[in-house]
């Protein structure tokens, strides 16, 4: 060490400890202690470093990289929620190392929002220095011992007793009740810890110890309590920052950004131990001589170097150093020192905040100066205070790059431009030091001035926080039970399945055979799929829903064109009488052949008609209900060919030459038949949902002949209307059922279809808001409303990416405010349901297939689906679903799955070219 250079280690004065000779002028020791201090000052450039720095290794470290080694641990606590503030019940605290060479335990009653708050009971022990240096079964039988005490003071009951460990040391977690210590800090030396679970060795001592009975929730660092004792009424608080004897931080993450955890929803808690950040080109240029001393004289050398910038462990000694080397040279005390001043560790803290205290004034200055043994003049006071200051401040301005990067962190991985957030601060620091708070936010304000941060102090010093997350974790498993008992009747297992499967079979025997059955199976007269050979220009139209389409398809060749036009159907229309619906196809058909100039041409005309009929021929369908929201009357139970052909009778000058009427299933078949030959089976899982397939001929009862095959529409949607699926019904499937517009029918297709999905899920979640499991039991009426969940939210909501944010911004436009936890389960609500459509649509689709290959005596058959639907085809994973479900339950047929383009217009047109086809085929 060079002579300018701090001398905690000795003085140069005589035995009194005074300099020998004279000290500077008054002038020119202000300047040389200015001199000395520029040591401390920190540039805006150097804390951008800094900040850059930390962020690259805590993103290095989030990502698993151990090459090299990161400049910080990245520690998930496995605290996944923040507090309601609903929280409820009594809860010990056991906090070791949170306030230093102590353990401090506390009562604390939490009464949730509607309680008086009640202030929490708790009583500090003193740890023995031989204790924090003896063996570390020493030490937790301390804190057993401290327990019992404790706890016998109080009327405690039989009952078992939830504990949050709040243990303060550099850990690695494996769940919310298993942490590793990594290394002591602070003082502490125990042996036989570092690489311990410090929870077992907490439980094996208070077995040791007969402590009254208490259950070990969780471990949880003292920044996670500082984040999780903040008033929820304040807001959602996702960052704790910790400057006490050690500095660390924590922040909520998303999961699907800690390696480690390998999971891809949710939120995490993780603790930033960024006190053994070290990075020799960020932190090198701001370590003064007195930072390279204090780490020598420390028990750790090399270790914390960042930490021992900003600790309150270490800014009492930092100051004290500066003050020994001042002295010495001259510049402080007459040139004087003492053995107290000389001494590691005299000045802590607490006399620098002291000093600093602009209302104590410097009678208190003096004070503090002459307890150490100084005798300090007027003019030493406003030196020592700039010395104070100088330290101080740069420890503040260095935890405001380290929080600059968190901030930075949470703005790139939420693509939040404004972040607005609140940050929980705790430890002596903050709240002894009168500046420092001020100096932190001033300085976070200039490294990060697009982001509106929100400074809360914590609670009972973190004590309470640790209770929150005793009580949160409760809370989430008392939630998760529930939520688990509510979705058990959507989780379908094979065995279900397969008997799903075994019922069809038997209702579509049944409905071939013209018994009674809940599947009519109805005949379409479609007695071929298209073979390649058709040609020729043909008219669609295709109804199903409130938008009406007509097509000009034109099949050649080179394959088929398409072109079309889209036309409403009001509700006026579809609900009222039945010729006014049909004057208006026409008035939509008659405008597409002006605008495509088609007047006066009389093509072939297929109707996709996408309602249940029961057709006596190619071109005559009787209808048996409506469906989807329609009601038109006059036309149940009537030809609605028929009807179409007397609207274009009443509309005079028009010429359409009706030759099929067509259901959308089996125009969705035809479509995919067109390119694959092997697709007779067509689907639909849109609005509503049906099925067909190609039957043999002599199992159709009702229609002549022995030989060929038939399409059978099956309007499966009404499959179990004669009760069979009673027992898969829920009582949210019979709420919703209740209120739609059909009660007790299309069963099948209220637990399938994207019509009632949605609805589904608005039942389930009314239910466990109600149960207090989402949105903190408050009850809404817009989740009341009736339509307001779309089944399209279920498709966004389960997208593999970003899931969550999707949900809330969903929830968020229906006007309900929401946590993570409540995204979580809203977004497994909907799987469950949605996964509950997908496999009993499988296990229909696998009583088809396994039909079609009975029929044939064959021990393998190769079949394509020809599938349509929003439902389908939007949805993330119902199609994968369907598939895998198909698979399982018919693992004897190949089942290639086709979605269609177009298929219910361009599958009508192509049921009238083959219709034409046969029709100029000779007969033998």
């Amino acid at each position: 060490m060079d002579s300018n250079g701090p001398a905690g280690l000795g003085h140069r004065g005589g035995a009194s400890g005074c300099p020998l000779e004279g000290s500077p002028q008054s002038s020119d020791r202000s300047n040389l202690v200015q001199t000395c201090l520029q040591q401390f000052t920190v540039t805006v450039a150097q804390l951008q470093q800094i900040r850059t720095s930390l962020l690259g290794s805590m993103e290095q470290a989030l990502m698993g990289q151990n090459d090299p080694a990161p400049a910080v641990r990245m520690l998930p606590t496995y605290v996944g929620s923040t507090p309601h503030g609903t929280e409820q019940g009594d809860f010990v605290v056991l906090e070791l190392g949170a306030t230093g060479a102590s353990v401090r335990v506390l009562w604390v009653t939490l009464t949730g929002t509607e309680g008086h708050r009640v202030e929490p009971r708790s009583q500090e022990f003193v740890i023995p220095p031989e204790v924090m240096l003896g063996p570390g079964k020493q030490l937790f039988d301390f804190a057993a011992c401290c327990l019992t005490k404790f706890l016998e003071a109080l009327p405690v009951s039989n009952q078992c007793l939830p504990l949050g460990f709040s243990f303060s040391f550099p850990c690695h977690q494996t769940g919310l009740d298993r942490s590793i210590l990594i290394s002591w800090t602070k003082g502490f030396r125990c042996s036989d810890v570092e690489g311990q679970d410090v929870v077992q060795l907490l439980r094996d001592a208070i077995e040791r110890q007969g402590a009254p009975s208490l259950n070990v929730v969780a471990v949880v660092n003292d920044t996670v309590g500082t984040m999780m004792g903040c008033d929820p009424e304040l807001g959602p608080c996702e960052i704790g920052l910790l400057v006490d004897l050690g500095t660390k931080a924590c922040y909520m993450e998303e999961t699907k950004h800690v390696a480690v955890l390998g999971e891809d929803l949710g939120s995490v808690c993780v603790s930033i131990e960024w006190g053994s950040f070290c990075d020799d080109e960020a932190l090198g240029p701001v370590l003064t001589s007195f930072d390279h001393a204090l780490d020598q004289e420390s028990l750790d050398p090399g270790a914390q170097r960042f930490e021992k910038m900003i600790g309150g462990l270490h800014l009492g000694e930092l100051v004290r150093l500066v003050l020994v080397d001042l002295a010495q040279r001259g510049l402080l005390f007459g040139g004087c020192t003492s053995p107290a001043l000389l001494s590691q560790g005299s000045v802590a803290l607490e006399h620098v905040a002291e000093m600093e205290d602009p209302s104590a004034g410097t009678a208190r200055v003096l004070a503090v100066l002459q307890n150490l043994g100084l005798s300090p003049e007027a003019s030493d006071v406003e030196l020592v205070q700039r010395v104070c200051a100088a330290v101080t401040t740069r420890a503040a301005r260095l935890c405001a790059a380290a929080l600059a990067a968190i901030l930075g962190r949470l703005q790139h991985s939420r693509e939040e431009h404004a972040l607005q957030i609140a940050v929980a601060t705790g430890g002596r620091v903050f709240e002894r030091h009168p500046s420092f708070l001020g100096l932190l936010k001033e300085t976070v304000m200039l490294l990060a001035p697009e982001c509106g941060v929100s400074f809360i102090p914590s609670v009972d010093g973190g004590g309470r926080g640790v209770a929150v997350v005793t009580a949160v974790v409760t809370r989430l498993a008392t939630n998760r039970r529930l939520l688990e008992e509510t979705l058990v009747p959507f989780r379908l297992d094979r065995e279900q399945l397969a008997a799903v499967q075994v019922q069809m079979q038997e209702a579509m025997a049944k409905g071939l055979r013209g018994e009674a059955s809940s599947l009519r199976m109805l005949p379409t007269y479609v007695r071929a799929v298209p073979d390649g050979s058709e040609r020729g220009d043909f008219l669609a139209l295709d109804l199903g829903g409130t938008n009406f389409r007509v097509l000009l398809v034109r099949v050649a060749a080179t394959g088929v064109q398409i072109t079309s036009e889209v036309y409403t159907i009001p509700e006026l229309m579809a609900q009222g009488p039945g010729q006014q619906l049909f004057d208006h196809i026409v008035d939509c058909i008659v405008d597409f052949q002006q605008k495509k100039g088609l007047v006066g041409q009389s093509l072939p005309l297929g109707f996709t008609f996408s309602f249940p009929c029961r057709q006596l021929g190619l071109d005559q369908g009787i209808l048996l209900n409506w469906t989807k929201g329609f009601s038109a009357s006059d036309c149940v139970g009537q030809d609605v060919v028929a009807l179409l052909r007397e609207a274009i009778r009443r509309r005079q000058a028009v010429e359409l030459n009706v030759v099929a009427i067509v259901n959308d299933t089996v125009g969705t078949m035809m479509s995919c038949g067109y390119k694959d030959p092997r697709c007779e089976v067509g689907l639909i899982v849109g609005t509503g949902t049906n099925a067909c397939y190609m039957e043999e001929l002599q199992n159709v009862a009702g229609v002549d002949g022995d030989s060929g095959h038939m399409c059978i529409n099956m309007e499966w949607g009404a499959f179990g209307d004669d009760g069979t699926l009673g027992v898969l019904s829920t009582h949210f499937d019979a709420s919703v059922d209740g209120a739609s517009i059909n009660p007790g029918r299309q069963r099948f297709e209220k637990l399938i279809s994207g019509m009632y999905l949605g609805e589904i899920v608005c039942h389930i979640l009314l239910h466990l808001t109600r149960l207090g499991v989402l949105f903190q039991g408050q009850q809404t009426q817009q989740l009341q409303a009736r339509g307001i969940f779309k089944t399209k939210f279920l498709s966004q909501i389960e997208s593999d990416s970003p899931a969550l944010r999707k949900v809330r911004d969903i929830l968020q436009g229906l006007g309900l405010s929401l946590t993570s936890d409540d995204a979580l389960i809203v977004r497994e609500v909907c799987q469950a349901v949605s996964r509950r459509a997908a496999q009993l649509c499988g296990a229909g689709v696998a009583a088809v297939v396994e039909k079609i290959r009975e029929n044939r005596g064959l021990e393998e058959l190769t079949v394509t689906v020809g599938v349509d639907g929003t439902l389908y085809k939007l949805h993330p994973h119902f199609s994968r679903l369907v598939e895998a479900t198909v698979r399982d339950l018919a693992p004897r047929c190949k089942v290639t799955f086709r979605q269609s383009e177009d298929g219910s217009g361009k599958g009508a047109a192509l049921v009238t070219a083959v219709a034409c086809r046969l029709a100029q085929t000779p007969r033998i």
